[in-house]
């Protein structure tokens, strides 16, 4: 499991993961907050991108310069909690396509239930970043990129903000060929699939929405 996971531990990241732990951190903050990590998250997601050389003229002279290569990269977001690190990845690289996978948890089973899909063609020539920043059972992150796989897609990575040692467990064991990018890995998750400390329900924190389950 550890080959397949790279926990982004810059003390940027960290500190400001910390401002969004804490439960007093209003939704207009925890988005924006959500936002820039995504952006030094994407740094390090992307650092492996293929180039090419393209001849340029720059002010002075011209050179063969670097250029990234292939067919543009695919940014899934797991709605609804995904858009909080879609809006920073689209920042970072404004030309990517962009994906959409809905699921929701069934509260009692904690089984990933899909109510939408849509993707862009030709996913089997992109890299494939599936965002959602919680990775606590496993299941809605095993069940998307088994939705990406199932259209085409054969370059995945995860990226998400706060994973449970349970989660990775579960994409180790269903998607071992899937590398997957943190911020933290926490303690557990409790009864109810939420991860501790974690930072409650990232979607209603980022939205300003109610979840008394938690």
């Amino acid at each position: 499991m550890k080959d397949n996971v790279v926990v982004i531990d810059h003390p940027l990241i960290q500190h400001k993961l910390s401002i969004m732990r804490n439960r007093g951190t209003a939704s207009g903050k925890f988005r924006h907050l959500l936002k820039e990590i995504s952006l030094l998250m994407g740094y390090e997601a992307t650092r492996d991108l293929p180039t090419t050389y393209r001849s340029i003229e720059t002010p002075m002279e011209a050179m063969d310069a670097p250029v990234l290569s292939g067919k543009k990269m695919c940014l899934f977001s797991v709605l609804r909690a995904g858009d909080g690190l879609l809006s920073g990845l689209l920042e970072l690289v404004p030309s990517a396509r962009v994906g959409h996978i809905g699921l929701y948890r069934d509260p009692k089973t904690l089984e990933a239930v899909e109510y939408f899909f849509k993707a862009p063609k030709q996913l089997n020539e992109r890299l494939c970043l599936v965002v959602d920043p919680m990775l606590a059972t496993g299941h809605s992150a095993s069940a998307a990129i088994q939705k990406v796989k199932d259209h085409g897609g054969k370059h995945i990575r995860f990226i998400c903000l706060l994973a449970s040692p349970e989660g990775l467990q579960t994409l180790a064991d269903q998607h071992p060929d899937v590398k997957v990018y943190t911020a933290c890995i926490d303690r557990a998750c409790n009864d109810k699939g939420y991860i501790l400390p974690g930072i409650g329900d990232a979607g209603d924190r980022l939205f300003g929405t109610s979840n008394r389950e938690h």
